[in-house]
């Protein structure tokens, strides 16, 4: 507990008032700087964060397929609602068979290579450059561009 023996008259009492008021308020935000630094562990952001990196989703994917179960159920839909809009109901039943069996067999190593590839074809025009220069043994410099 703490000891006031020190306080004398008026002037001792409002210092420790106000030392007090003081230490109230530096603790006051640093609680409150330490929830929301404990709240922001849990936000959907820092979760998947945390645990959707490549290699938890490689892991996942390698045991359960997810990504193949996704793949064959969204790919028939995808393809019959945008490229195969006008069919009949034949070419849709067809597309839909076919796209299934493609996405079962698809799997998180396949979507990220088609991802990167993907990717690269809208890549900017000086890293081309870079890497083509890079692929001939040149070192990029600002003198070749």
């Amino acid at each position: 507990m703490r000891s006031y023996k020190n306080i004398s008259n008026l002037e001792d009492l409002q210092a420790k008032k106000l030392e007090l008021k003081v230490e109230y308020t530096l603790k006051q935000n640093l609680l409150v700087a330490d929830s929301k630094t404990f709240a922001k562990q849990f936000t959907l952001g820092a979760l998947i964060k945390k645990y959707a990196t490549p290699g938890n989703l490689f892991k996942a994917d390698d045991k359960l397929n997810i990504s193949g179960t996704a793949m064959s159920l969204l790919l028939p839909m995808v393809m019959n609602k945008t490229l195969f809009r006008g069919a009949g109901f034949l070419t849709k039943a067809a597309v839909g068979l076919v796209s299934g069996k493609v996405g079962k067999s698809l799997d998180a190593e396949h979507l990220s290579a088609i991802y990167n590839s993907v990717k690269g074809w809208f890549g900017t025009r000086k890293d081309k450059k870079a890497k083509k220069f890079i692929d001939y043994g040149i070192p990029p410099d600002s003198e070749t561009y």
